[in-house]
């Protein structure tokens, strides 16, 4: 929302006494000296369960700038007034992506596009309270020049769940269906491309040897960790249009390809070996992944 805030060009008005947030102001233009950066949220179930007050808010600070007088070049949300706030309709939560590529209930990344476009119309502020709304949803996306996903904590990254490719890969195939091409970040303090951030969880953690090591000392559940690792970075393979073969290539090397981790995958949870099994070979089927070397194959 504190993000949101500096792009659109406002900031919170607080109440002295209690150092709680009582409004907002919009910052003049003058004062900005830059143009307002069109914003639109996608918004979980939860934060929408937990949060009215908040998309309340937001929303208030959409209408406000919308109203302004100000040249559309330096102000692109007067110049295409609409909704900002979209989330799964009313009653419904997710992306619904991460079981449709669990269950390879896909042929194209079209079929995932559609899925996540339904999972995510819902409209909210001005008084839509949900109401689906997938053709301002689309508009917003064809317009789009960057998607972001920004967290918080260091606890998790990109490849410790699949909800993260179902919202963010999910956004990044709508806007591809759409014939949009946005730019996909990621923030964790650091704002890097979302490709950049993948081969850097890849080579740090999910095919680091120590990382690999430690979750052995964990049984079932360590190898179940090293598994999750998997299925993520196949359903980011499908969502989004970089490719990922090399970040392929590092993980197979380190889990099945390394005949001691592989070991222990089949001692300890030969269900989760068989699983990442699938997933790699699925992604070879899928063109998902080319090997560096025919062996993998094998």
């Amino acid at each position: 929302m504190a993000l949101a805030f500096v792009l659109l060009g406002a900031r919170p008005v607080w109440d002295s006494g209690s150092g709680r947030m009582n409004g907002f102001e919009v910052i003049p233009l003058a004062l900005l000296d830059r143009p307002r950066i069109d914003v639109t949220l996608r918004i979980s179930g939860l934060f929408r369960d937990a949060f009215a007050a908040q998309i309340t808010l937001f929303d208030a600070v959409i209408q406000a700038i919308a109203g302004r007088d100000e040249a559309p070049d330096w102000n692109p949300v007067a110049a295409a007034p609409g909704p900002r706030i979209f989330g799964p309709p009313t009653g419904q939560y997710g992306a619904a992506i991460g079981s449709q590529v669990e269950h390879g209930a896909w042929t194209t990344r079209a079929d995932l596009a559609a899925t996540w476009l339904a999972a995510s119309a819902g409209s909210y502020g001005a008084g839509q309270d949900g109401a689906p709304d997938p053709d301002a949803l689309a508009a917003r996306l064809r317009d789009a020049d960057a998607i972001l996903h920004q967290q918080d904590h260091a606890g998790t990254d990109l490849l410790d769940s699949t909800e993260y490719p179902a919202h963010l890969g999910g956004a990044a195939a709508a806007a591809e269906s759409l014939g949009a091409d946005p730019a996909l970040y990621y923030a964790d303090g650091k704002t890097r491309t979302v490709a950049e951030q993948i081969a850097r969880i890849v080579r740090g953690r999910a095919a680091n040897p120590r990382w690999i090591a430690g979750m052995t000392c964990h049984g079932y559940r360590g190898a179940a960790e090293i598994a999750r690792s998997v299925e993520a970075l196949h359903a980011f393979a499908a969502t989004i249009p970089t490719r990922l073969d090399r970040q392929f290539d590092l993980l197979f090397d380190a889990t099945l390809g390394a005949a001691d981790v592989d070991a222990f995958l089949q001692r300890e949870n030969p269900a989760a070996r068989a699983a990442m099994a699938a997933r790699f070979a699925e992604a070879r089927r899928r063109g998902l992944w080319h090997p560096a070397r025919n062996a993998v194959d094998a």
